[in-house]
């Protein structure tokens, strides 16, 4: 089954839309709700990363992943010509990276549109595992909307 590019621009920007609602509906909740001191919000907001072992697991996890990630957008872009590849990195630590990676990706899909580049084929394999994947992560997400 082949996808156009198109259809997966799309589905990048719902999730770089998703992402944003639900990282920023957290960081306002925690901001705004009287979770950090005043004054020092920004530092009690790293500290509270690694408030216990799934948390700083967690924040591992996404530090490392924006390390392979900025490495490989940076090439990408550089091997695509895409302009501009370091405000989805820094964009990133000042927004979320599940933004701005979907929305790299989102751009990415244009590039290679504009390039004639030929959309591979997934199997029915790839979209059962992708459905397994996208399903929980979408559920979460929204759940913690309004939890």
């Amino acid at each position: 089954m082949v996808i156009p590019r198109s259809r997966l621009a799309f589905v990048y920007g719902l999730v770089a839309f998703l992402a944003l609602l639900a990282t920023w509906h957290q960081n306002l909740h925690y901001f705004g709700g009287g979770a950090a001191a005043p004054g020092g919000a920004f530092v009690a907001f790293w500290k509270d990363t690694f408030a216990n072992p799934a948390a700083a697991s967690i924040t591992l996890d996404i530090g490392l992943f924006v390390l392979a990630a900025a490495i490989w957008m940076v090439l990408e872009a550089r091997r695509l010509g895409m302009p501009y590849v370091w405000l989805y990195i820094v964009g990133g630590f000042l927004i979320a990276i599940s933004v701005t990676f979907p929305l790299f990706m989102l751009m990415r899909e244009r590039r290679l549109a504009t390039l004639g580049q030929v959309q591979p084929a997934i199997t029915g394999a790839d979209a059962v595992g992708l459905l397994l994947v996208a399903v929980p992560a979408v559920v979460l997400s929204v759940w913690s909307l309004f939890a």
